[in-house]
């Protein structure tokens, strides 16, 4: 069976902040975010976030629907005349 491989995207050393580094500089990593690109944030050696400009998340993110808030789709379907009432339930008997 063939073994699966792990794509990794290379990186450049400035991009790469170590966890406690970017607590301490953490407006230069903002900085650099935004003027330079993605900063990735390592934890004990592996990365575990990236810090990104708001602009590039917008780009990235999809395009907000304009999807209908539920209780608005509901009141639309003008269902005044339908009869929703139904029969009581009552249980059903169980025996051991």
């Amino acid at each position: 069976m063939g073994q699966i491989r792990k794509t990794v995207m290379p990186t450049r050393d400035d991009t790469v902040w170590k966890l406690e580094d970017a607590k301490a500089r953490f407006s230069e990593l903002v900085r650099q975010a935004c003027a330079e690109g993605p900063q990735r944030v390592t934890v004990r050696g592996r990365e575990a976030v990236v810090v990104i400009a708001a602009d590039e998340l917008r780009r990235l993110l999809p395009p907000a629907s304009d999807a209908v808030p539920f209780v608005a789709f509901m009141e639309s379907l003008s269902l005044d005349g339908l009869d929703l009432t139904r029969a009581p339930d009552t249980g059903r008997d169980v025996t051991f």
